[in-house]
């Protein structure tokens, strides 16, 4: 039930308080120059309460998209280190636009809105940035979201997800020939770096990324199985390859 004060304060001017009280939920009060204002809110206020809407609403303008970043570079970044450096850059590039924001009025359209800019913006290095870059900006800061609404309950849904992907590019598919390889091989062997060629063995025979390669051990590596097995992996899986050849 809504009750609403009339209240004179200095030099005579009026203020209208808004106590709104509903069994099972706690008191709430606000105080508005016009009339209006105060019987829609109190309206506004009393249909949220009884939806289960106006607490999660409320507790999402408690927070600032900042305080989310700042929370999830402290519990959440450092028990995912590989790629650390890279997501707190991500993140902090969120904050520094759109900070100030709550977590309330981050929308869909406004992280939209920094993507394209980011999109029409170049690097450091001045190239523009590529789709691939710009959907990583925004893949990250859904994972922050996921974990706001999943483990901490600022929010109840994750914006991002409305958010589409830009297309890329599917990107060149090439394999070397017979002739290519063999050269590549006989360049391997004689280069001073002992590595190279086991690494690029590896790498044809088994087709793992180059940091997957680089923290293989003897122990992971099955010969007689004819199987590698790859114990930190992109996706955080551990994968067994087959090794041909």
């Amino acid at each position: 039930m809504a009750t609403i004060c009339k209240r004179k304060i200095s030099k005579g001017k009026i203020r209208y308080q808004v106590k709104v009280r509903l069994k099972g939920s706690p008191a709430l009060s606000a105080t508005f120059r016009r009339l209006t204002d105060a019987k829609k809110w109190a309206q506004d206020t009393e249909s949220a309460i009884r939806h289960g809407k106006y607490f999660e609403k409320h507790e999402a303008r408690k927070h600032a998209l900042a305080d989310l970043v700042e929370r999830y570079l402290q519990d959440v970044a450092p028990r995912r280190p590989k790629g650390q450096k890279k997501t707190s850059s991500m993140l902090m590039m969120w904050s520094e636009r759109i900070g100030a924001y709550s977590l309330a009025d981050v929308s869909p359209a406004l992280i939209s809105e920094v993507r394209e800019e980011l999109a029409r913006g170049t690097t450091p290095r001045g190239s523009r940035r590529s789709p691939a870059t710009c959907n990583r900006y925004v893949a990250v800061l859904s994972h922050a979201f996921s974990i706001a609404v999943d483990e901490w309950g600022w929010v109840t849904e994750n914006p991002v997800r409305k958010v589409k992907k830009l297309p890329e590019p599917r990107g060149r598919v090439r394999f070397l020939s017979d002739d290519e390889r063999e050269r590549l091989l006989a360049v391997c062997q004689e280069s001073s770096e002992r590595r190279i060629y086991p690494l690029v063995v590896l790498a044809l025979s088994t087709g793992a990324r180059q940091g997957e390669l680089l923290r293989l051990r003897w122990g992971d590596v099955d010969f007689e199985r004819g199987l590698a097995v790859l114990l930190e992996t992109k996706n955080d899986e551990r994968r067994a390859l087959p090794i041909t050849g």
